[in-house]
């Protein structure tokens, strides 16, 4: 059996507390700790200057403090072309990508992990709110800041080189206990939020850097014109805030149109584009075998939206040795589920186990 101190794993350290802990655990478990920093993005925006930085020079100092070796690797051509492209192509299509989900699948457990078996790891690490058992994904013992969510596209293989310890923690609390108790210069840092990598910047403001939006007419569904939007690719299912529709009851998003850049709003919180007990995926993933598919699994539309039991049924699926491919799964849900908006993913789990999900259509 080989020892943990026979064994390199490269820690992608953020700058954030969670990754600072990962490299401190498995620094105390024995192994050969190198810490990497990730330069995704690097580009300031008008009023919200990219904190790539800051966050280089606290993971820096936790690795000075924690006496292990630090590189830096540059992604950014990569993760532009493989998450922000995609991104941005997504909201043009009238639809709302996840771009922390692709940011996993390509940079954190693809690229990185290439990179360093390449430059002599053999293990990666990262901080996420997740656990790995014999390349299986399984969920944190803290539910609340649970992340297998954005993790359901990772593969069997990759799974199987990464290391997630701190998804033993039951609480955020222990984290930065251990944190304050190693003295990191991170444990007292707030919990970073926006877009993976690119700071505190929301996706209206990031967007409009890179598409050109027209204003457009906001309809109820009888077609009575009722506003004006300054942008259709800004808005998603559901959306209640910012449509600046007179006084009354609340509007809500129910559809929009592209082509004729026109958004569609109801007050009636119950009407059926709201509310939906079926779902169809494409680009299905699974993580590891093909379900069976007479049982039943848990289904989740949104990072912390409540499980709902469905069924699955995939339609013109095939398999071969190395892969499989549904180009649709249709899942039929116990209970309706609100705003399930295309573009999305839909996340299933067998219990504490995920086993795979897709895009909604």
């Amino acid at each position: 059996m080989v020892r943990n101190s026979q064994k390199t794993v490269y820690v992608g350290m953020s700058g954030g507390v969670d990754s600072s802990v990962t490299a401190a655990l498995l620094k105390q478990q024995g192994y050969n700790v190198v810490g990497v920093y990730m330069k995704n993005w690097s580009q300031d925006l008008p009023g919200l200057p990219c904190p790539w930085k800051d966050d280089y020079q606290d993971a820096k100092r936790v690795a000075v403090q924690l006496d292990i070796p630090f590189k830096m690797y540059d992604f950014e051509t990569q993760y532009r072309q493989k998450v922000v492209d995609y991104m941005i192509a997504e909201y043009q299509a009238g639809r709302t990508p996840n771009p922390d989900i692709m940011c996993n699948q390509e940079v954190k457990f693809k690229l990185f992990l290439e990179t360093a078996l390449e430059d002599g790891a053999d293990m990666i690490a990262t901080g996420h709110y997740a656990r790995v058992r014999d390349g299986q994904l399984w969920t944190a013992a803290n539910k609340d800041k649970d992340q297998t969510y954005f993790l359901y596209r990772v593969s069997e293989s990759a799974l199987k080189r990464s290391l997630m310890p701190i998804g033993d923690f039951v609480t955020k609390d222990e984290v930065r206990v251990m944190a304050k108790e190693l003295g990191l210069a991170t444990a007292e840092k707030k919990d970073s939020q926006g877009i993976c990598f690119v700071g505190k910047v929301g996706i209206r403001d990031f967007l409009s850097q890179y598409v050109t939006a027209k204003p457009g007419a906001i309809k109820e569904r009888s077609g009575v014109t009722i506003g004006e939007h300054d942008g259709a690719i800004f808005y998603t299912i559901g959306q209640r805030h910012g449509l600046n529709v007179g006084g009354g009851l609340p509007y809500y998003v129910i559809g929009k149109d592209m082509d004729k850049n026109e958004v569609y709003v109801t007050t009636n919180i119950d009407d059926e584009n709201l509310w939906k007990g079926e779902l169809q995926l494409t680009d299905v993933h699974w993580i590891n075998e093909v379900p069976d598919m007479t049982k039943s699994y848990q289904v989740r539309t949104r990072y912390r939206a409540p499980l709902v039991e469905g069924t699955l049924q995939v339609a013109g699926s095939s398999k071969s040795d190395a892969t499989y491919s549904a180009p649709t799964l249709h899942i039929a849900l116990s209970d309706k589920i609100r705003a399930i908006t295309p573009g999305q993913s839909a996340v299933i789990y067998d219990g504490e186990r995920v086993i795979g999900g897709g895009i909604v259509v």
